[in-house]
């Protein structure tokens, strides 16, 4: 019976992790034409009993993109500006590897709590 609890704290961790990375990558998405935005990452780190947690939210200190537009207020004398380093395309493919991994976790936990049920059934008889 404990390692079909270890087994739902296990996925709804992993859950709880993924759920945090796709917020911050959704925001990361929101502001990819904010000027002089840093991208957000998220780390995990192994805790008791196979449980992951999230570490700090760090940001990505790679180049900003620069932006030729003179007709921006932000834009300096040779008519750039500093953009963001949010590249789309890389914040797609973490948001689908993020929502693969919830979906897994997902099917962990209903499967963990599926046989706790059965376990339930049986000691019940």
């Amino acid at each position: 019976m404990a390692s079909l609890v270890t087994a739902l704290r296990a996925a709804a961790s992993g859950m709880e992790a993924q759920s945090t990375r796709l917020r911050h990558l959704s925001e990361n998405i929101a502001n990819a034409d904010t000027p002089g935005y840093q991208r957000k990452t998220v780390s995990f780190a192994e805790m008791a009993q196979g449980t992951v947690a999230t570490g700090p939210v760090m940001l990505d200190r790679s180049p900003l993109q620069s932006v030729y537009d003179p007709g921006n207020p932000l834009s300096d004398d040779s008519g750039h500006y500093d953009g963001s380093n949010v590249d789309l395309v890389i914040e797609l493919a973490d948001a689908r590897e993020a929502q693969r991994s919830y979906e897994a976790n997902l099917k962990l936990f209903d499967q963990a709590r599926q046989m706790t049920q059965s376990l339930f059934d049986l000691i019940r008889r």
